[in-house]
């Protein structure tokens, strides 16, 4: 089992951010510390939302607390998200620095399509420029792979191209992955599980997906979980991590093919 420090958003209501992450690695038997860069009531495509940005010298006293403590000598991986300014991308800066023999992944939390960016431009470009050279793991979606590297991946072989030069490892969540299919795809040795497309959702599934990865959970094994929790949460306000814990906990790894053999 893994030690994972998450620095992301959290929310007293629903499952986003460390709201998603932290009880889905829980269920499953992981350990969790979890520095919340935003405190929210809610997901802020609700109606109504309230809350507030946690401020960065806040955060840092409370890293330098869990140290002191000595309660970060045993963290085996560090994963960021959500990360609403460019002093918080400085902030995951110096925490990656800090943990250096820890497995670094960053969830790159940008925007999606079709709304397009929903941080500012100053952080994105701080964690384009600076964070994301630090990462072993990157865990963009289609539009965030687009947006970071100026090309379009509108074929696995278009988003392996991409990707090269962003990371030593780079996993592409909502993938073209065929008719009707998305997925996800490790742009390193092209393995990509295809899933079916749906058209809604919960949110807070590719938060759910960061954390599987940065536990260290095989590519097909994570989306076997995955799957398992989106199937159980369909028509569903917000993922029901626990109450379908009994199904997602127990799913097998989902099948994977080979995008440079499907190229072939």
């Amino acid at each position: 089992m893994a030690h994972v420090l998450i620095l992301s958003s959290w929310v007293a209501h629903g499952h986003v951010g460390l709201s998603a992450a932290a009880p889905a690695l829980q269920a499953l038997g992981h350990t969790v510390t979890q520095l919340p860069t935003i405190v929210l009531s809610n997901h802020a495509a609700w109606p109504h939302v309230a809350g507030a940005r946690v401020p960065v010298d806040q955060l840092q006293a409370m890293i330098d607390a869990l140290d002191a403590n000595g309660w970060l000598a045993g963290v085996d991986a560090v994963l960021t998200g959500y990360l609403p300014s460019a002093d918080h991308v400085a902030l995951a800066c110096r925490l990656l620095d800090a943990l250096s023999g820890a497995r670094k992944v960053v969830d790159p939390v940008l925007g999606d399509t079709p709304k397009g960016l929903y941080i500012a431009a100053e952080a994105a470009v701080a964690i384009r420029d600076d964070l994301l050279p630090r990462a072993d793991i990157t865990t963009p979606n289609a539009f965030e792979l687009s947006w970071l590297t100026g090309r379009a991946p509108d074929t696995p072989e278009a988003a392996m191209s991409a990707a090269l030069g962003l990371g030593p490892r780079v996993l592409v969540t909502s993938a073209p992955a065929g008719d009707g299919l998305t997925g996800v795809l490790d742009c390193g040795d092209g393995t990509l599980v295809a899933t079916p497309r749906q058209t809604v959702v919960p949110n807070g599934v590719g938060d759910v997906f960061a954390g599987l990865t940065a536990a260290g959970l095989p590519l097909p094994q994570a989306m076997g979980h995955l799957q398992a929790l989106i199937d159980a949460s369909l028509g569903a306000e917000h993922l029901r991590i626990a109450e379908a814990a009994a199904d997602w906990t127990t799913a097998a790894p989902l099948p994977h093919t080979s995008a440079t053999a499907n190229k072939s």
